[in-house]
């Protein structure tokens, strides 16, 4: 892989959205415009989906499509890479202000046993130079890039997942998520709670959640203050999506805090 390509993919690792800057000499402020669906959804009944295009904005707009095979690593960062197998039309469109227009995307290759996913980006392009602009640049322009995943599900669903390996060291509690179904879910909140001899809660923290892909795991590591560490008998794990819930629990011994705060 050279050089270029591999500092392109590492720019789009970004959440579903991401914004580029152009410096040019073009008027402040970025032409916006939305994609709809913003997950799509393929299986061997339905190999293709219409993704809508509209320009919000009062210019024109340019924009380009490109797609890429998604994974994710333990700490949840998004790894991207070459792919042939999703399939799309038009990859280049300009939309005038609030004009419409509808991207047809697909797979070539058939949905399997376990739930592949890609990514789909459609992003802002530059506007076209005229010759009187060239050499007069001086503002700034701020590009949009939306991100879409895309889930080709096997014919039978199944979504499970559990907290394991929860281990408490140094005053940091460390955990993983694991995803041990054939599809995706995503993560509404990743709680973690303590409890005193006398049942109080002595601490508690709301993590980030995110996707967690089919065979996946999303690793955790949440510090707890060392005086509520010290008061703490027993840690609380859980770990939520829309439809269900996994719970853990760990017994805390107290040098497993560190030194007791003066």
């Amino acid at each position: 892989m050279d050089s270029g390509f591999s500092a392109r993919l590492w720019r789009l690792r970004a959440a579903g959205l991401a914004l580029l800057v152009f410096l040019g000499a073009l008027p402040a402020g970025a032409a916006t415009f939305k994609v709809s669906p913003i997950q799509i959804y393929l299986s061997a009944g339905k190999t293709t989906e219409l993704l809508a295009v509209e320009n919000q904005s009062s210019e024109s707009v340019r924009l380009q499509v490109t797609a890429f095979g998604w994974n994710q690593n333990p700490r949840g960062e998004m790894e991207l890479a070459p792919t042939e197998d999703v399939v799309f039309f038009p990859a280049l469109l300009t939309l005038e202000p609030g004009k419409e227009r509808k991207v047809r995307i697909g797979v070539s290759k058939p949905a399997g046993a376990v739930e592949r996913t890609y990514r789909v980006f459609v992003e802002e392009l530059p506007p076209l130079e005229k010759p009187s602009e060239v050499g007069n640049r001086s503002e700034v322009k701020v590009l949009t890039r939306f991100g879409v995943p895309i889930f080709v599900q096997p014919a039978k669903l199944t979504r499970s997942g559990a907290i394991e390996n929860a281990k408490l060291e140094s005053g940091t509690v460390k955990f993983q998520v694991k995803n041990t179904g054939n599809a995706a879910f995503s993560l509404i909140s990743v709680r973690t709670s303590g409890a005193g001899a006398d049942g109080s809660q002595t601490f508690e923290n709301q993590a980030a959640g995110w996707y967690v892909l089919a065979g996946g795991e999303r690793v955790y590591e949440i510090a707890i203050p060392p005086a509520d560490c010290q008061r703490t008998k027993t840690i609380s794990l859980e770990a939520k999506t829309e439809r269900d819930a996994w719970k853990a629990s760990l017994a805390v011994a107290p040098e497993a805090c560190g030194p007791a705060s003066r």
